[in-house]
């Protein structure tokens, strides 16, 4: 048995692609990453040997054969927030499946110094596109400031005349929550939302909005939160939204917080007030009650996002808006008013 069959196979390094072209390991690195000081013949051998090698279907193989890195960059606000750190985590499991690899720049400052800081380390990297999760709207100002000339996306529901931009419906889960609360019986609905410089925050605000006046109802009492248990739970324990028999929360961890803060008042949910959130967050089934909320398909969106950014690195410069469908998930923290 040869050496190579006792050790088994083994996946090969830049020094076996460099013996097997006849070069060194400095030239294979040069090929690699796109050196204009190569011979055609050299990078043609690399390109050979690689083939050889069964690379030809690796992220090493592709960029040697398209120019490209392989490589997305992803600029991300409040990393912290489900919304954003998802987004994230769908993308960079798409980016798996099509054999790109990604790079993150997180930030959670307002700070133009601290965006281009972050676009700079990305494009030093060598990445073929950029990926902006900027959920508020000062921080997409911020980079719009600061931004590269390379092919980009912004995850957002709201289209952009300038950019690519795909993301979840916010407005038409909104729509749906409401509407599902108006045709149980619900006359009186109010709504805790978030904060009013994140882009979802104000689609949902809307999307309440315009479903109580397309059904011909008054706006319901509006209070207002920043995305924490701890304010849903502050507005709860309040008398601020006194009067309304069902609440739309504008997300799932406000909502949880609204719940705990209703139950400590002595009302019953959802005997007194229903309660919907947006996000469904894992452990919104096991609320007490079971949360009904709005559901976001980040697996679709990361898919989509993907998409997106390749079709803008091969060249299609016309800004594109797509949104992926949100779905209404109805638990029992929402039922009819009592009589």
């Amino acid at each position: 048995m040869s050496e190579d069959a006792h050790r088994g196979w083994q996946k090969p390094s830049i020094y076996d692609v460099a013996r097997a072209a006849g070069v060194s390991h400095m030239t294979v690195s040069r090929v690699l990453n796109g050196h204009p000081n190569i011979r055609e013949s050299t990078r043609a051998r690399v390109v050979k040997a690689i083939d050889e090698m069964q690379y030809t279907r690796s992220s090493i193989a592709r960029a040697l054969a398209t120019s490209r890195t392989m490589r997305i960059g992803v600029l991300v606000d409040s990393p912290v927030q489900w919304g954003p750190n998802s987004t994230l985590r769908a993308i960079e499991s798409a980016a798996r499946a099509q054999q790109y690899s990604v790079s993150a720049f997180a930030t959670s400052d307002e700070d133009a110094e601290t965006i281009s800081a972050g676009i700079a380390d990305l494009v030093a990297q060598g990445i073929d596109a950029l990926c902006v999760i900027a959920p508020r709207s000062s921080a997409l100002e911020l980079f719009r400031e600061h931004s590269s000339n390379m092919p980009t996306l912004v995850i957002k529901s709201e289209p952009d005349a300038h950019l690519h931009t795909a993301g979840v419906d916010q407005y038409a889960g909104a729509r749906m929550a409401v509407a599902h609360l108006v045709e149980q019986g619900h006359r009186e609905i109010a709504h805790v939302a978030g904060p009013l410089d994140w882009y979802d925050a104000r689609a949902r605000w809307q999307g309440w909005r315009d479903e109580l006046r397309d059904r011909g109802l008054s706006e319901g009492r509006v209070a207002q939160g920043d995305w924490t248990s701890d304010s849903g739970y502050r507005i709860g324990t309040s008398r601020e939204l006194g009067g309304s028999t069902a609440v739309f929360a504008g997300n799932d961890q406000m909502a949880l917080g609204l719940i705990h803060g209703f139950v400590d008042r002595g009302m019953r949910v959802p005997g007194d007030v229903s309660v919907a959130g947006f996000d469904d967050l894992p452990d919104a089934r096991h609320f007490l009650p079971p949360l009904t909320t709005v559901r976001q398909d980040f697996t679709a969106l990361g898919s989509l996002a993907l998409r997106l950014l390749i079709a803008a690195i091969d060249g299609d410069d016309t800004a594109i808006h797509e949104l992926i469908a949100p779905e209404l998930v109805v638990r029992a923290s929402t039922a009819p008013p009592a009589s």
